[in-house]
């Protein structure tokens, strides 16, 4: 078992930044960690994984502008988010699976979610 739970969500203006934190606990070895968004009646989608080796893929929308770091000491993950775009607007989850791939049915563990609202 993982249990997940993210925060630093918030409301914005268009170019702002905010960073987000997930922080795990439980079994965490050889965990593979990512973060998923869902806007509303979209599908949920991958924003970014990291490996265990600290290797990266981020969906196109982001690159360059979010970067993802893991303090493997404190086992948390964080998720700096600059020059927000409206279309960045959704709910961004944690999660934590056994596989390295941005896909979310690799990953069952799951956080809460945190809100992130980017005005324009």
């Amino acid at each position: 078992q993982v249990q997940l739970v993210e925060s630093g969500g918030g409301s914005v203006q268009a170019g702002g930044s905010l960073r987000l934190s997930c922080t795990a606990s439980g079994y965490t070895y050889r965990r593979y960690y990512g973060w998923f968004r869902q806007a509303p009646e979209k599908e949920r989608e991958g924003v970014v994984t990291i490996d265990t080796d600290g290797t990266v893929i981020y969906t196109d929308a982001v690159k360059g502008r979010f970067t993802i770091s893991k303090n493997n000491a404190k086992n948390t993950l964080y998720l700096p988010m600059n020059s927000l775009k409206p279309e960045d607007a959704a709910i961004y989850y944690c999660a934590a699976g056994n596989k390295f791939v941005l896909a979310a049915w690799a990953y069952d563990y799951w956080g809460q979610g945190t809100q992130v609202t980017v005005s324009s």
